[in-house]
């Protein structure tokens, strides 16, 4: 365990979700007469949550649940220390780079998987990470840059506690889902952004929107890669070949299966739209810049009937009889100004004016 000193120092980001025993949520961290929210300074706090964690582990059928949000290494190796976690588990939780897995042991299980948020202000996605450790009476999520609130997972816990009798695993469930959800939620978030730029694409307005469709074809492979590993991991949790997964819990599992089949469904019909639009984006400019040198072509061979008549009359040469009638200038300009409205009125009717 750490020194006194050490505590001090700690940055306070540890959090006691919530106690829970007999299938229910004994108490939370918000519980005023257990405040174990970390408070910044505070010395003792390393030694409530280790009391409250050996009370827990004296009660049959109780368990703790513990986050943590971007831990510094003494907070991650207190935690670690305290729940004996594997060693290179833990270094997997420190790397907000990981790759999405899941490990089983005897007694317990380790989890990661990407956290996905959608920025409204800007339109973006941020990505974060999520790794839960499950074993005899304890549960440890670790997050790194997500700013999703885990109240509201607890809150979820308190109003649908049926899984609880089942213990810590039933805290891997609601991350799970919750995470799940959230993966809904921002590919609804990208649809309507797709539908947006479709207007615009489709629009009489000329409009160069293939920027803003490869930014879009960008966050949907960020969901993507969010995505297809978890398709594999919740197969895993809730697969029949897993004997440490209680039958009972394996439809909740499938459930989480079934909801990010349809979140790939979703991210394939998002990018097919956006490959379609990029093609009718291209195709459109194309066509564009095509109406664009046909103008421009138009005016020049009309622009060039005047200069060739005017280079012709600027040679000098001596006998130009029509240079000293009186009708010559006049007659020269009537047949400039006929000749281009002659081709002005051909180019407008083929369509290139």
């Amino acid at each position: 365990m750490k020194s006194r000193a050490n505590q001090a120092t700690m940055r306070i980001m540890i959090q006691v979700m919530g106690v829970f025993t007999d299938g229910q949520l004994a108490q939370t961290g918000s519980d005023e007469s257990h405040p174990f929210g970390h408070i910044p300074g505070d010395p003792d706090l390393a030694d409530r949550i280790q009391l409250l964690a050996k009370e827990v582990s004296a009660v049959d059928k109780a368990f703790i649940w513990i986050a943590l949000f971007e831990p510094t290494k003494p907070e991650m190796s207190f935690v670690a220390d305290l729940f004996e976690l594997p060693r290179l588990q833990v270094d997997d939780a420190m790397n907000h780079r990981q790759r999405a897995k899941v490990e089983f042991d005897t007694t317990k299980a380790f989890v990661v998987f990407k956290l996905l948020e959608y920025v409204e202000s800007t339109s973006d996605i941020e990505t974060g990470q999520m790794s839960v450790f499950i074993g005899p009476g304890y549960a440890v999520t670790v997050r790194h840059r997500s700013s999703g609130n885990m109240g509201w997972v607890l809150d979820r816990i308190d109003h649908t506690h049926d899984l609880l009798e089942f213990g810590p695993v039933t805290i891997l469930h609601s991350v799970l889902d919750n995470a799940v959800d959230e993966y809904l939620g921002v590919i609804d978030e990208v649809t309507a952004d797709i539908a947006g730029i479709e207007e615009s694409v489709f629009s009489p307005i000329r409009n160069d929107n293939t920027e803003k469709i490869y930014e879009l074809k960008r966050e949907n492979l960020e969901i993507r890669r969010a995505i297809s590993p978890m398709v594999q991991i919740a197969g895993n949790l809730g697969g029949s070949q897993n004997p440490r997964m209680p039958a009972e819990l394996r439809p909740y599992f499938s459930d989480i299966s079934d909801h990010l089949l349809r979140a790939g469904d979703g991210v394939e019909n998002n990018d097919s739209l956006l490959l379609t639009m990029l093609m009718a984006s291209t195709a459109r400019t194309d066509l564009q810049q095509n109406e664009d040198m046909r103008r421009i072509s138009a005016w020049v061979a009309i622009a060039a009937v005047p200069t060739m008549i005017a280079g012709i009359y600027g040679m000098n040469f001596d006998t130009m009889p029509e240079l000293h009638e009186a009708w010559g200038y006049p007659a020269i300009l009537l047949v400039m100004l006929g000749v281009c409205s002659f081709m002005y009125s051909k180019f407008k009717k083929s369509g290139w004016l």
